[in-house]
């Protein structure tokens, strides 16, 4: 199981940049994979091999009805040879919406818990009483975070061609800004841009798995909380698109960068600094968000 394909460093040219003095780069974590990409990837990959060493013929995991993490098992799964589980929050709605149909198609096994029974996946009883008729599996947690994803997350800057002071990168569940803070270098510091509303509880979580103390976490760009979005975001990332040629997410790369962006502006970078944005992947969700923002007259390009 080798990495397909070394991500793209790609420099971007703006006049806002020129202007700070300030050298942007976006690391295309997005495009090592056509299916499994980014950090989901990175998250995989170890414990892919671990699964592959126990013998094991199922991987069991849990996410939203929109999860990258989700598509991404499943679709591992049917590139290793994996048969595949995923407890989906919420009810089931047919017909179904993108990302749970590609999770279908790839083979996956969708079982629906309510918001009230999925709050309790954690706790052992529970999740041993969701597990009793399982035989031969891997447990993988929601969004993919444990030792082996905070390793695999480690590799993300390793072939990185240039130095830099600062690296930027989306957060959910803490795991791949772990890996990216415990492979920085002493001069230079990580931020975290958290998608969800409240998320200070992931400096403790995050602080579980790291190193050192060349990080921080801003609070200000989640847009409402996970899986919301508002007008200037959406403007700001098809603008971005149409620019520079990429495509973001809304959940996750589209929030950080406008952060950046935001940060940049109000002078909180030292002129002259060089800065690495990780584009995380998580594309497929583009279609499922367009789906639940056309009565607002919005749309992802």
């Amino acid at each position: 199981m080798n990495l397909p394909l070394i991500p793209a460093l790609q420099e971007l040219s703006d006049s806002l940049l020129l202007q700070k003095k300030i050298r942007v780069f976006i690391l295309r974590e997005d495009l090592i994979h056509p299916h499994i990409s980014g950090n989901k990837w990175r998250k995989l990959y170890y414990n892919i091999q671990a699964a592959k060493s126990k013998g094991v013929k199922k991987i069991i995991t849990f996410g939203g009805a929109y999860s990258n993490h989700i598509a991404a098992t499943a679709a591992a799964g049917q590139e290793f040879g994996f048969k595949t589980l995923g407890f989906i929050r919420g009810e089931e709605q047919l017909p179904l919406n993108s990302t749970l149909s590609y999770a279908k198609g790839c083979g996956m096994e969708l079982r629906y818990l309510s918001r009230s029974d999925y709050r309790l996946k954690e706790k052992s009883e529970f999740l041993q009483s969701l597990l009793d008729n399982e035989k031969d599996y891997y447990l993988i947690p929601e969004g993919g975070t444990n030792e082996l994803a905070v390793k695999g997350c480690e590799e993300i800057l390793i072939n990185l061609s240039i130095d830099f002071d600062y690296v930027c990168c989306a957060c959910g569940t803490g795991g791949t800004i772990s890996g990216i803070i415990n492979s920085l270098k002493s001069h230079q510091r990580a931020i975290g841009f958290p998608a969800l509303k409240g998320a200070g509880f992931l400096k403790e979580d995050i602080g579980k798995y790291v190193c050192n103390s060349q990080w921080e976490l801003n609070l200000d760009y989640h847009f409402g909380g996970y899986a919301k979005v508002k007008p200037e975001l959406i403007n700001f990332m098809n603008s971005f698109k149409t620019k520079h040629q990429i495509p973001l997410d809304p959940i996750y790369t589209g929030k950080m960068l406008f952060g950046l962006w935001n940060l940049i502006e109000k002078d909180y970078f030292r002129a002259g600094s060089t800065i690495v944005a990780v584009h995380t992947g998580g594309l497929q969700g583009i279609d499922g968000m367009n789906d639940r923002l056309k009565n607002k007259g919005l749309q992802i390009l």
